[in-house]
């Protein structure tokens, strides 16, 4: 089992703007924010080309062996960064993915796409 949780971060998300030619899209502003502020423990940061939730960018996800996975969608660099590092440790830090609802940010709880269970777990 996996004992580092991983923070997915699209890359190629355009948020649903068009990216000046030579410009940077906002996922991979995300990711170089996050990579600048530094994955706090227990957590890597990976960068990934497509997360498939275009409508819904920049996209995030939280994924670790033995927990829920969760995919969380309009995210930018300037207002989310910090929520998904402090987001991400909490996860780290959880027994099964779950974090209590009064302890979540309210970035993670309006901005949450999808929740998956993990792999052979029925709850």
């Amino acid at each position: 089992m996996t004992t580092t949780a991983t923070l997915y971060v699209c890359t190629t998300c355009r948020a649903g703007l068009e990216t000046p030619e030579g410009g940077i899209r906002p996922g991979e502003e995300l990711f170089e924010k996050l990579n600048a502020l530094g994955a706090p423990e227990g957590v890597k940061i990976e960068g990934v080309k497509c997360l498939s939730a275009c409508n819904n960018g920049s996209a995030v996800a939280l994924a670790q062996d033995g927990k829920w996975t969760y995919v969380y969608g309009h995210m930018n660099a300037i207002d989310h960064a910090q929520d998904i590092l402090d987001g991400a440790a909490q996860y780290a830090q959880s027994k099964d993915g779950i974090i209590p609802w009064r302890e979540r940010s309210d970035t993670f709880k309006r901005q949450t796409l999808s929740r998956i269970p993990a792999l052979g777990k029925n709850s």
